[in-house]
C-alpha cells in the first residue's frame, strides 16, 4: 500500500497571528523569569523616573507582592493606557539604538507583567491629579482618579497567575526574597545618590530587610558610604580606590585587597554605565588582574564601574540587559587589567585588617560560666618619651653582654640588642626578636608586628624574578624538531590572532596550511612541553573568556617555585640587621602584604587591642 503524500496532506500548518496577550506573556518569559527580575524592571523605571526615594515591599518572595513606591515625574492620565503598550516608552525615540542613557528602552516590561500577574499603577505629575490604572492577565481597565501625593505606585500581585506553569519553576519563597535582595543592593550600589528601602510583608508582618539612604558629598566619598552599607565595614576598610581611564572608557571603583578574598565570586559586582551586568568579558579580566595574588580556589571581592560613550556599547543583546558587547573588548580588559594591578601595587606592603581581627578572635579567652565581678580600673598609657627613659633605666649593667647569653640555649627567642628606636616610626617597625626560627616580632609606635619571614621573603624574591623577566623578556628554547598540532580552521586563526602576544612570552607558532599550527619555540623555563595540550588549554580559555594567561601563568608558577626555593628557609635563625632590613625591603615592595598563594605575610596588633585582652582597658 503506497503511503500518503505529506505534503499533500489536507492537516498541513496554517499560520496565524498571535493575539496581543499571547504575544505579551511569550515575551514575559524572557524579560520577567522570577520575581527579581520583575523588582529589577521596576526600579529601574524609577530611577529613569528621577526618584530619590525607592520603597520596595515583597511578600512571600515577591509570589504573591510586589510593590515599588517612588517619588518621580510620574506619568500622567492620558499616557497611562500608552505605558502598558508594547514597545512604548519615553527613554529612546527609536531612531539611535546604541544612544541610550536610561536603564530600560525596550517599553516590553510593563505590559509583560501586566500579562501574567495583576498589575495597578498609580501615579501623580506635578500640578495634575493622580491618576490608576489596572491590568490583569492582559485586560485592561479604565483610567480612573485616585488619591497620592506623589510620583508613583506599581503594585504587582499574583505574580504568574495568568501562566501557573512557570510557578512550578520558582524557587522557595527564601530564595526569591535573597534574589530580590541581590538586585536591590546591586542598584544601590550603582546609585549611591538614591535611597534605598527593601520591606517583607509576608504574612502581615512588615520588616524591614534593606536599607540605604542617601549619601552626600563627592562621588568616591558617596561609593564608599554605600558600599560600606551594602557590603559591610569591612569591605570599605579592606579595599583601595581605582580610577584609570584610557581612549574614552574610564574604570572607577573599589577592590579589595587580596589578603582580603572570599571563597566564591558573589561578592564581585560589576556596572557598565551605571547598569548591573554579568559579563564574561568582565569577570575575566577582574580574574586576571588578581592572577599574580590569589590562589585558584580564592576570589577577589569588588565593585567596578566601567563607563563610557554609548556608541562604544551594546546593550541590547538581551531582553534582561544584563550582558552588553564592547566595541572593543580588548581595550576594556587592557584598562580593567592595568588599572587594578597599578592600584594593587601602590597599596605597598599593606594587608587587610580583618588578619588582625581574626587572629585576635581567636586570642580571646572563652567566657565564665557565670559573670564575674571586675573593679573598675584603667591603666593609663605612657607617652614613647616616658617608655623610652624606663628603657634606659631598666637597661643591664655594662658588664653583662646582653640578654642573647642570659638566656638558655633552649630558649627559642633572639633579641635584637642595637638601638632600633627611631625605627618604630617606620610601617613595620623595629625588630625586636624571633620566634619559632621563622616569626619576627617587630614594634612600632601603635604596637606590633608579626612577621612571616619565609612568606615574606618568598614574595619579595618572587617580584624581584617578575622584574628581571619583565626587563630582559621570556628567553625561547628553540624545538629541534617543530611540533605540528592539528585544529580546525577557526581555532587555528584564533592562536595565530594571538601569534604576537605568545611570541613574548616565549611561544612561536606558524602556520602550517590549513588547521594545523606549527609549534617551533616553547619557554626555556618550562622544561618539556606538551605543546599540543598547551594550545588546547588556550583555546579553552580564550572560548571561555575571550582572552587567555595560560602561558604566563605557567610560566609566573615556575618563577613561583624557585621564589619559594630561594627564600629564607623556617627554621633559620636571624641577625637583628637581617630582620630589619627584611622590614625595610617589605614596606619597599608592592604586594608583599600577601606570599604567592594569597596569604598574609604579617599581622599587625594595635597596642589599644593588645590591652583590651588583658583588661587594661
Amino acid at each position: 500500500m503506497a503511503l500518503a503524500n505529506p505534503k499533500i496532506t489536507p492537516n498541513r500548518p496554517v499560520i496565524r497571528q498571535l493575539d496581543e496577550t499571547a504575544i505579551n506573556r511569550i515575551a514575559a518569559g524572557e524579560v520577567v523569569e522570577r520575581p527579581s527580575a520583575a523588582v529589577k524592571e521596576l526600579v529601574e523605571n524609577s530611577i529613569d523616573a528621577g526618584a530619590t526615594r525607592i520603597e520596595v515591599v515583597i511578600a512571600d518572595g515577591g509570589k504573591t507582592l510586589i510593590r515599588v513606591t517612588d517619588n518621580g515625574c510620574g506619568i500622567t492620565a492620558d499616557q497611562l493606557p500608552l505605558a502598558l503598550s508594547r514597545h512604548a516608552t519615553s527613554k529612546i525615540d527609536g531612531s539611535d539604538l546604541l544612544n541610550i542613557h536610561s536603564f530600560g528602552f525596550r517599553g516590553e516590561a510593563l505590559p509583560s507583567l501586566g500579562a501574567v500577574g495583576r498589575l495597578t499603577i498609580t501615579s501623580r505629575c506635578g500640578g495634575e491629579e493622580a491618576s490608576v490604572i489596572a491590568v490583569a492577565g492582559g485586560r485592561m481597565e479604565a483610567v480612573k482618579p485616585a488619591a497620592l501625593s506623589e510620583g508613583t505606585v506599581v503594585e504587582l500581585k499574583d505574580l504568574f497567575y495568568a501562566t501557573p506553569a512557570r510557578l512550578k519553576f520558582l524557587r522557595t519563597d527564601r530564595a526569591e526574597a535573597q534574589a530580590v535582595t541581590d538586585t536591590v543592593k546591586r542598584l544601590a550600589m550603582a546609585e549611591p545618590f538614591i535611597s534605598f528601602s527593601l520591606v517583607d510583608a509576608s504574612g502581615g508582618n512588615r520588616r524591614e530587610v534593606f536599607r540605604a539612604d542617601a549619601e552626600q558629598g563627592e562621588m568616591f566619598d558617596a561609593l564608599n558610604g554605600r558600599l560600606a552599607t551594602v557590603l559591610g565595614r569591612d569591605f570599605a576598610e579592606n579595599s583601595i580606590a581605582i580610577d584609570a581611564e584610557r581612549d574614552g572608557f574610564h574604570l572607577t571603583g573599589y577592590a579589595a585587597l587580596p589578603t582580603y578574598s572570599r571563597g566564591s565570586s558573589a561578592a564581585q559586582f560589576l556596572f557598565v554605565n551605571g547598569r548591573p551586568v554579568k559579563d564574561k568579558l568582565l569577570i575575566g579580566a577582574l580574574r586576571g588582574a588578581y592572577m599574580d595574588f590569589l590562589s585558584r580556589d580564592r576570589h577577589p571581592a569588588a565593585a567596578l564601574f566601567v563607563d563610557c560613550n554609548p556608541q562604544l556599547v551594546d546593550v541590547n543583546v538581551h531582553p534582561a540587559k544584563s550582558e552588553v558587547r564592547f566595541r572593543e573588548p580588548g581595550l576594556v580588559r587592557g584598562l580593567i587589567v592595568s588599572g587594578l594591578r597599578h592600584a594593587l601595587a601602590g597599596a605597598g606592603h599593606r594587608a587587610s585588617s580583618t588578619v588582625a581581627a581574626d587572629t585576635l578572635g581567636a586570642m580571646r579567652p572563652e567566657q565564665p560560666a557565670a559573670p564575674v565581678y571586675q573593679a573598675p580600673y584603667r591603666v593609663e598609657r605612657p607617652t614613647y618619651t616616658a617608655r623610652s627613659a624606663s628603657y634606659d633605666m631598666q637597661a643591664p649593667a655594662p658588664e653583662y653582654s646582653g640578654f642573647a647569653e642570659m638566656s638558655a640555649p633552649s630558649a627559642r627567642v633572639e633579641p635584637v640588642i642595637e638601638d632600633t628606636k627611631p625605627l618604630e616610626a617606620l610601617p613595620l617597625g623595629a625588630a625586636r626578636a624571633q620566634v619559632h626560627e621563622n616569626y619576627i616580632i617587630a614594634q612600632t609606635e601603635t604596637g606590633m608586628v608579626i612577621v612571616d619571614q619565609h612568606a615574606a621573603h618568598e614574595r619579595l624574591v618572587y617580584e624581584k624574578l617578575k622584574k628581571q623577566m619583565a626587563e630582559n623578556g621570556v628567553a625561547a628554547q628553540a624545538l629541534l624538531i617543530p611540533e605540528i598540532v592539528e585544529l580546525s580552521s577557526g581555532d587555528a586563526q584564533m592562536l595565530l590572532d594571538l601569534a604576537d602576544d605568545l611570541t613574548k612570552l616565549g611561544l612561536t607558532i606558524e602556520p602550517f596550511g590549513g588547521g594545523a599550527i606549527c609549534v617551533r619555540e616553547t619557554p626555556a623555563i618550562l622544561g618539556e612541553v606538551n605543546a599540543d595540550a598547551m594550545l588546547r588549554d588556550i583555546l579553552d580559555e580564550l572560548a571561555d573568556l575571550g582572552d587567555s594567561t595560560t602561558v604566563q601563568v605557567r610560566i609566573e608558577a615556575i618563577l613561583s617555585r624557585v621564589a619559594c626555593h630561594g627564600s629564607i628557609r623556617s627554621g633559620r635563625r636571624m641577625r637583628g640587621e637581617e630582620m630589619n632590613a627584611l622590614l625595610r625591603e617589605m614596606e619597599a615592595t608592592p604586594h608583599s602584604g600577601q606570599c604567592n598563594h594569597g596569604r598574609p605575610t604579617y599581622v599587625e596588633l594595635r597596642l589599644s587591642d593588645i590591652e583590651r585582652l588583658f583588661g587594661r582597658t
